[in-house]
């Protein structure tokens, strides 16, 4: 594919995330983790990271309270997350990320890691100074 302008190089990088998120999908799910989406990863290292309530996930992953509620209620569910008092203020739920939690994000960080690795030994020159030019490009916006 030539990319000649922003829509295809767009298209190309949310296809290159695609395949990563494939993959790691598929290790999940032969690790035992079936239906985990890089959703629910993000979600749960975003609670790991600090963000103890629905209004907190939702700001630090950049979606609304309702999908933020949806997406802890189904990590419940699932085992991964947990909901409890919390110490200073007994009518706030605390979240917290579960043993099997963790294990799953270590299972889909580790993919990530495998096939970042596999691209950049694919494109060892290359690799680089791609990676600068896009931390540039995220820095320009982000000020």
């Amino acid at each position: 594919m030539e990319v000649s302008s922003g829509t295809q190089f767009a298209q190309l990088l949310l296809r290159a995330f695609d395949v990563m998120v494939d993959e790691v999908r598929e290790s999940l799910k032969d690790a035992g983790h079936p239906g985990l989406t890089v959703v629910n990863e993000r979600a749960m290292q975003a609670i790991d990271g600090g963000a103890f309530s629905a209004a907190t996930l939702a700001r630090d992953t950049g979606v609304s309270r309702q999908a933020a509620a949806k997406t802890i209620s189904a990590l419940e569910k699932l085992g991964y997350v947990t909901r409890e008092a919390d110490p200073s203020d007994a009518r706030m739920k605390r979240l917290g990320v579960t043993p099997e939690g963790r294990k799953a994000v270590g299972i889909g960080a580790a993919a990530f890691d495998r096939v970042f690795a596999r691209w950049q030994q694919e494109n060892a020159v290359a690799s680089h100074t791609t990676i600068e030019a896009l931390e540039r490009l995220v820095a320009s916006r982000e000020g």
